[in-house]
């Protein structure tokens, strides 16, 4: 199936490693252009290197939380390969614990990266686009229902993916479609490190294994793929919903 990403540009922020960078990885087997970001110079340069495109990948390094990130990004793209055709707002996880156990400074943190930094970019690249432009981003099964110990995102997600179906209705008459990609227990290093917390890394996997459907956790190249089409010309008639990507882990409809 060609999903018609040949010489499309994409901005992808978290790009670096797990989820950004897989998808970052598909979009350019598949022929786009892509601008992928992450927070330090050294870990950007890194992926670059590793996902060997030349002339075809560009890094930036920016912090989603900085003000200024998101027209640095739109910047790049535009002044690199001379369009842009979608963005994927990506961002790392934010701190676990419990609400009760998570300090208002943490809180305070991740709105910064997963909630305003994500819309500054998603404003920004809406700017941007045009006719069949896509914006999308990856968010959390927290968005259906609550994640153990992830008291923070349980917060933040379902918001954020409550304002991407607003952005849907209003960017829809222009031809630029919005969406979600709701990742379950995907093998990366962000879930590893949470599997780890629990003091028993292989229990805590064999635990959260036997409540997917599919029986694994997913792996970030699974991902990616979803993310690929999301983005891609291919699913032009897709806006406004959230696409979970997790073995069927979430029971809601």
């Amino acid at each position: 199936m060609d999903l018609g990403l040949q010489d499309k540009v994409y901005v992808v922020t978290g790009a670096t490693r797990g989820l950004g960078f897989a998808t970052a990885r598909e979009l350019l087997a598949d022929g786009a252009q892509v601008v992928v970001s992450g927070r330090t110079k050294e870990a950007v340069d890194s992926a670059v290197n590793a996902l060997a495109a030349p002339g075809r990948v560009h890094g930036v390094a920016a912090d989603n939380a900085d003000p200024g990130a998101a027209a640095q990004l739109i910047h790049a793209a535009v002044a690199e390969f001379g369009r842009l055709d979608g963005v994927l707002v990506s961002v790392g996880g934010p701190a676990a614990g419990t609400v009760l156990e998570t300090t208002e400074a943490q809180w305070q943190s991740a709105f910064e990266s997963v909630v305003l930094g994500a819309l500054r970019i998603a404003r920004t690249a809406a700017a941007s686009l045009t006719e069949g432009g896509v914006i999308a981003f990856v968010l959390s099964t927290s968005v259906r229902q609550p994640v153990p110990g992830l008291g923070i995102s349980n917060g933040l997600r379902p918001g954020l993916a409550m304002a991407a179906k607003s952005l849907a209705d209003e960017l829809g008459p222009r031809g630029i479609r919005v969406l979600g990609l709701l990742p379950g227990r995907i093998a990366t290093d962000r879930l590893r490190e949470l599997d780890a917390l629990s003091g028993d890394p292989a229990a805590a996997q064999a635990r959260a294994a036997a409540t997917i459907p599919l029986g694994r956790y997913g792996t970030p190249e699974e991902f990616g793929k979803v993310a690929a089409f999301a983005l891609s010309p291919a699913a032009s008639y897709l806006t406004g919903v959230m696409i979970p990507v997790d073995g069927g882990a979430v029971r809601g409809l």
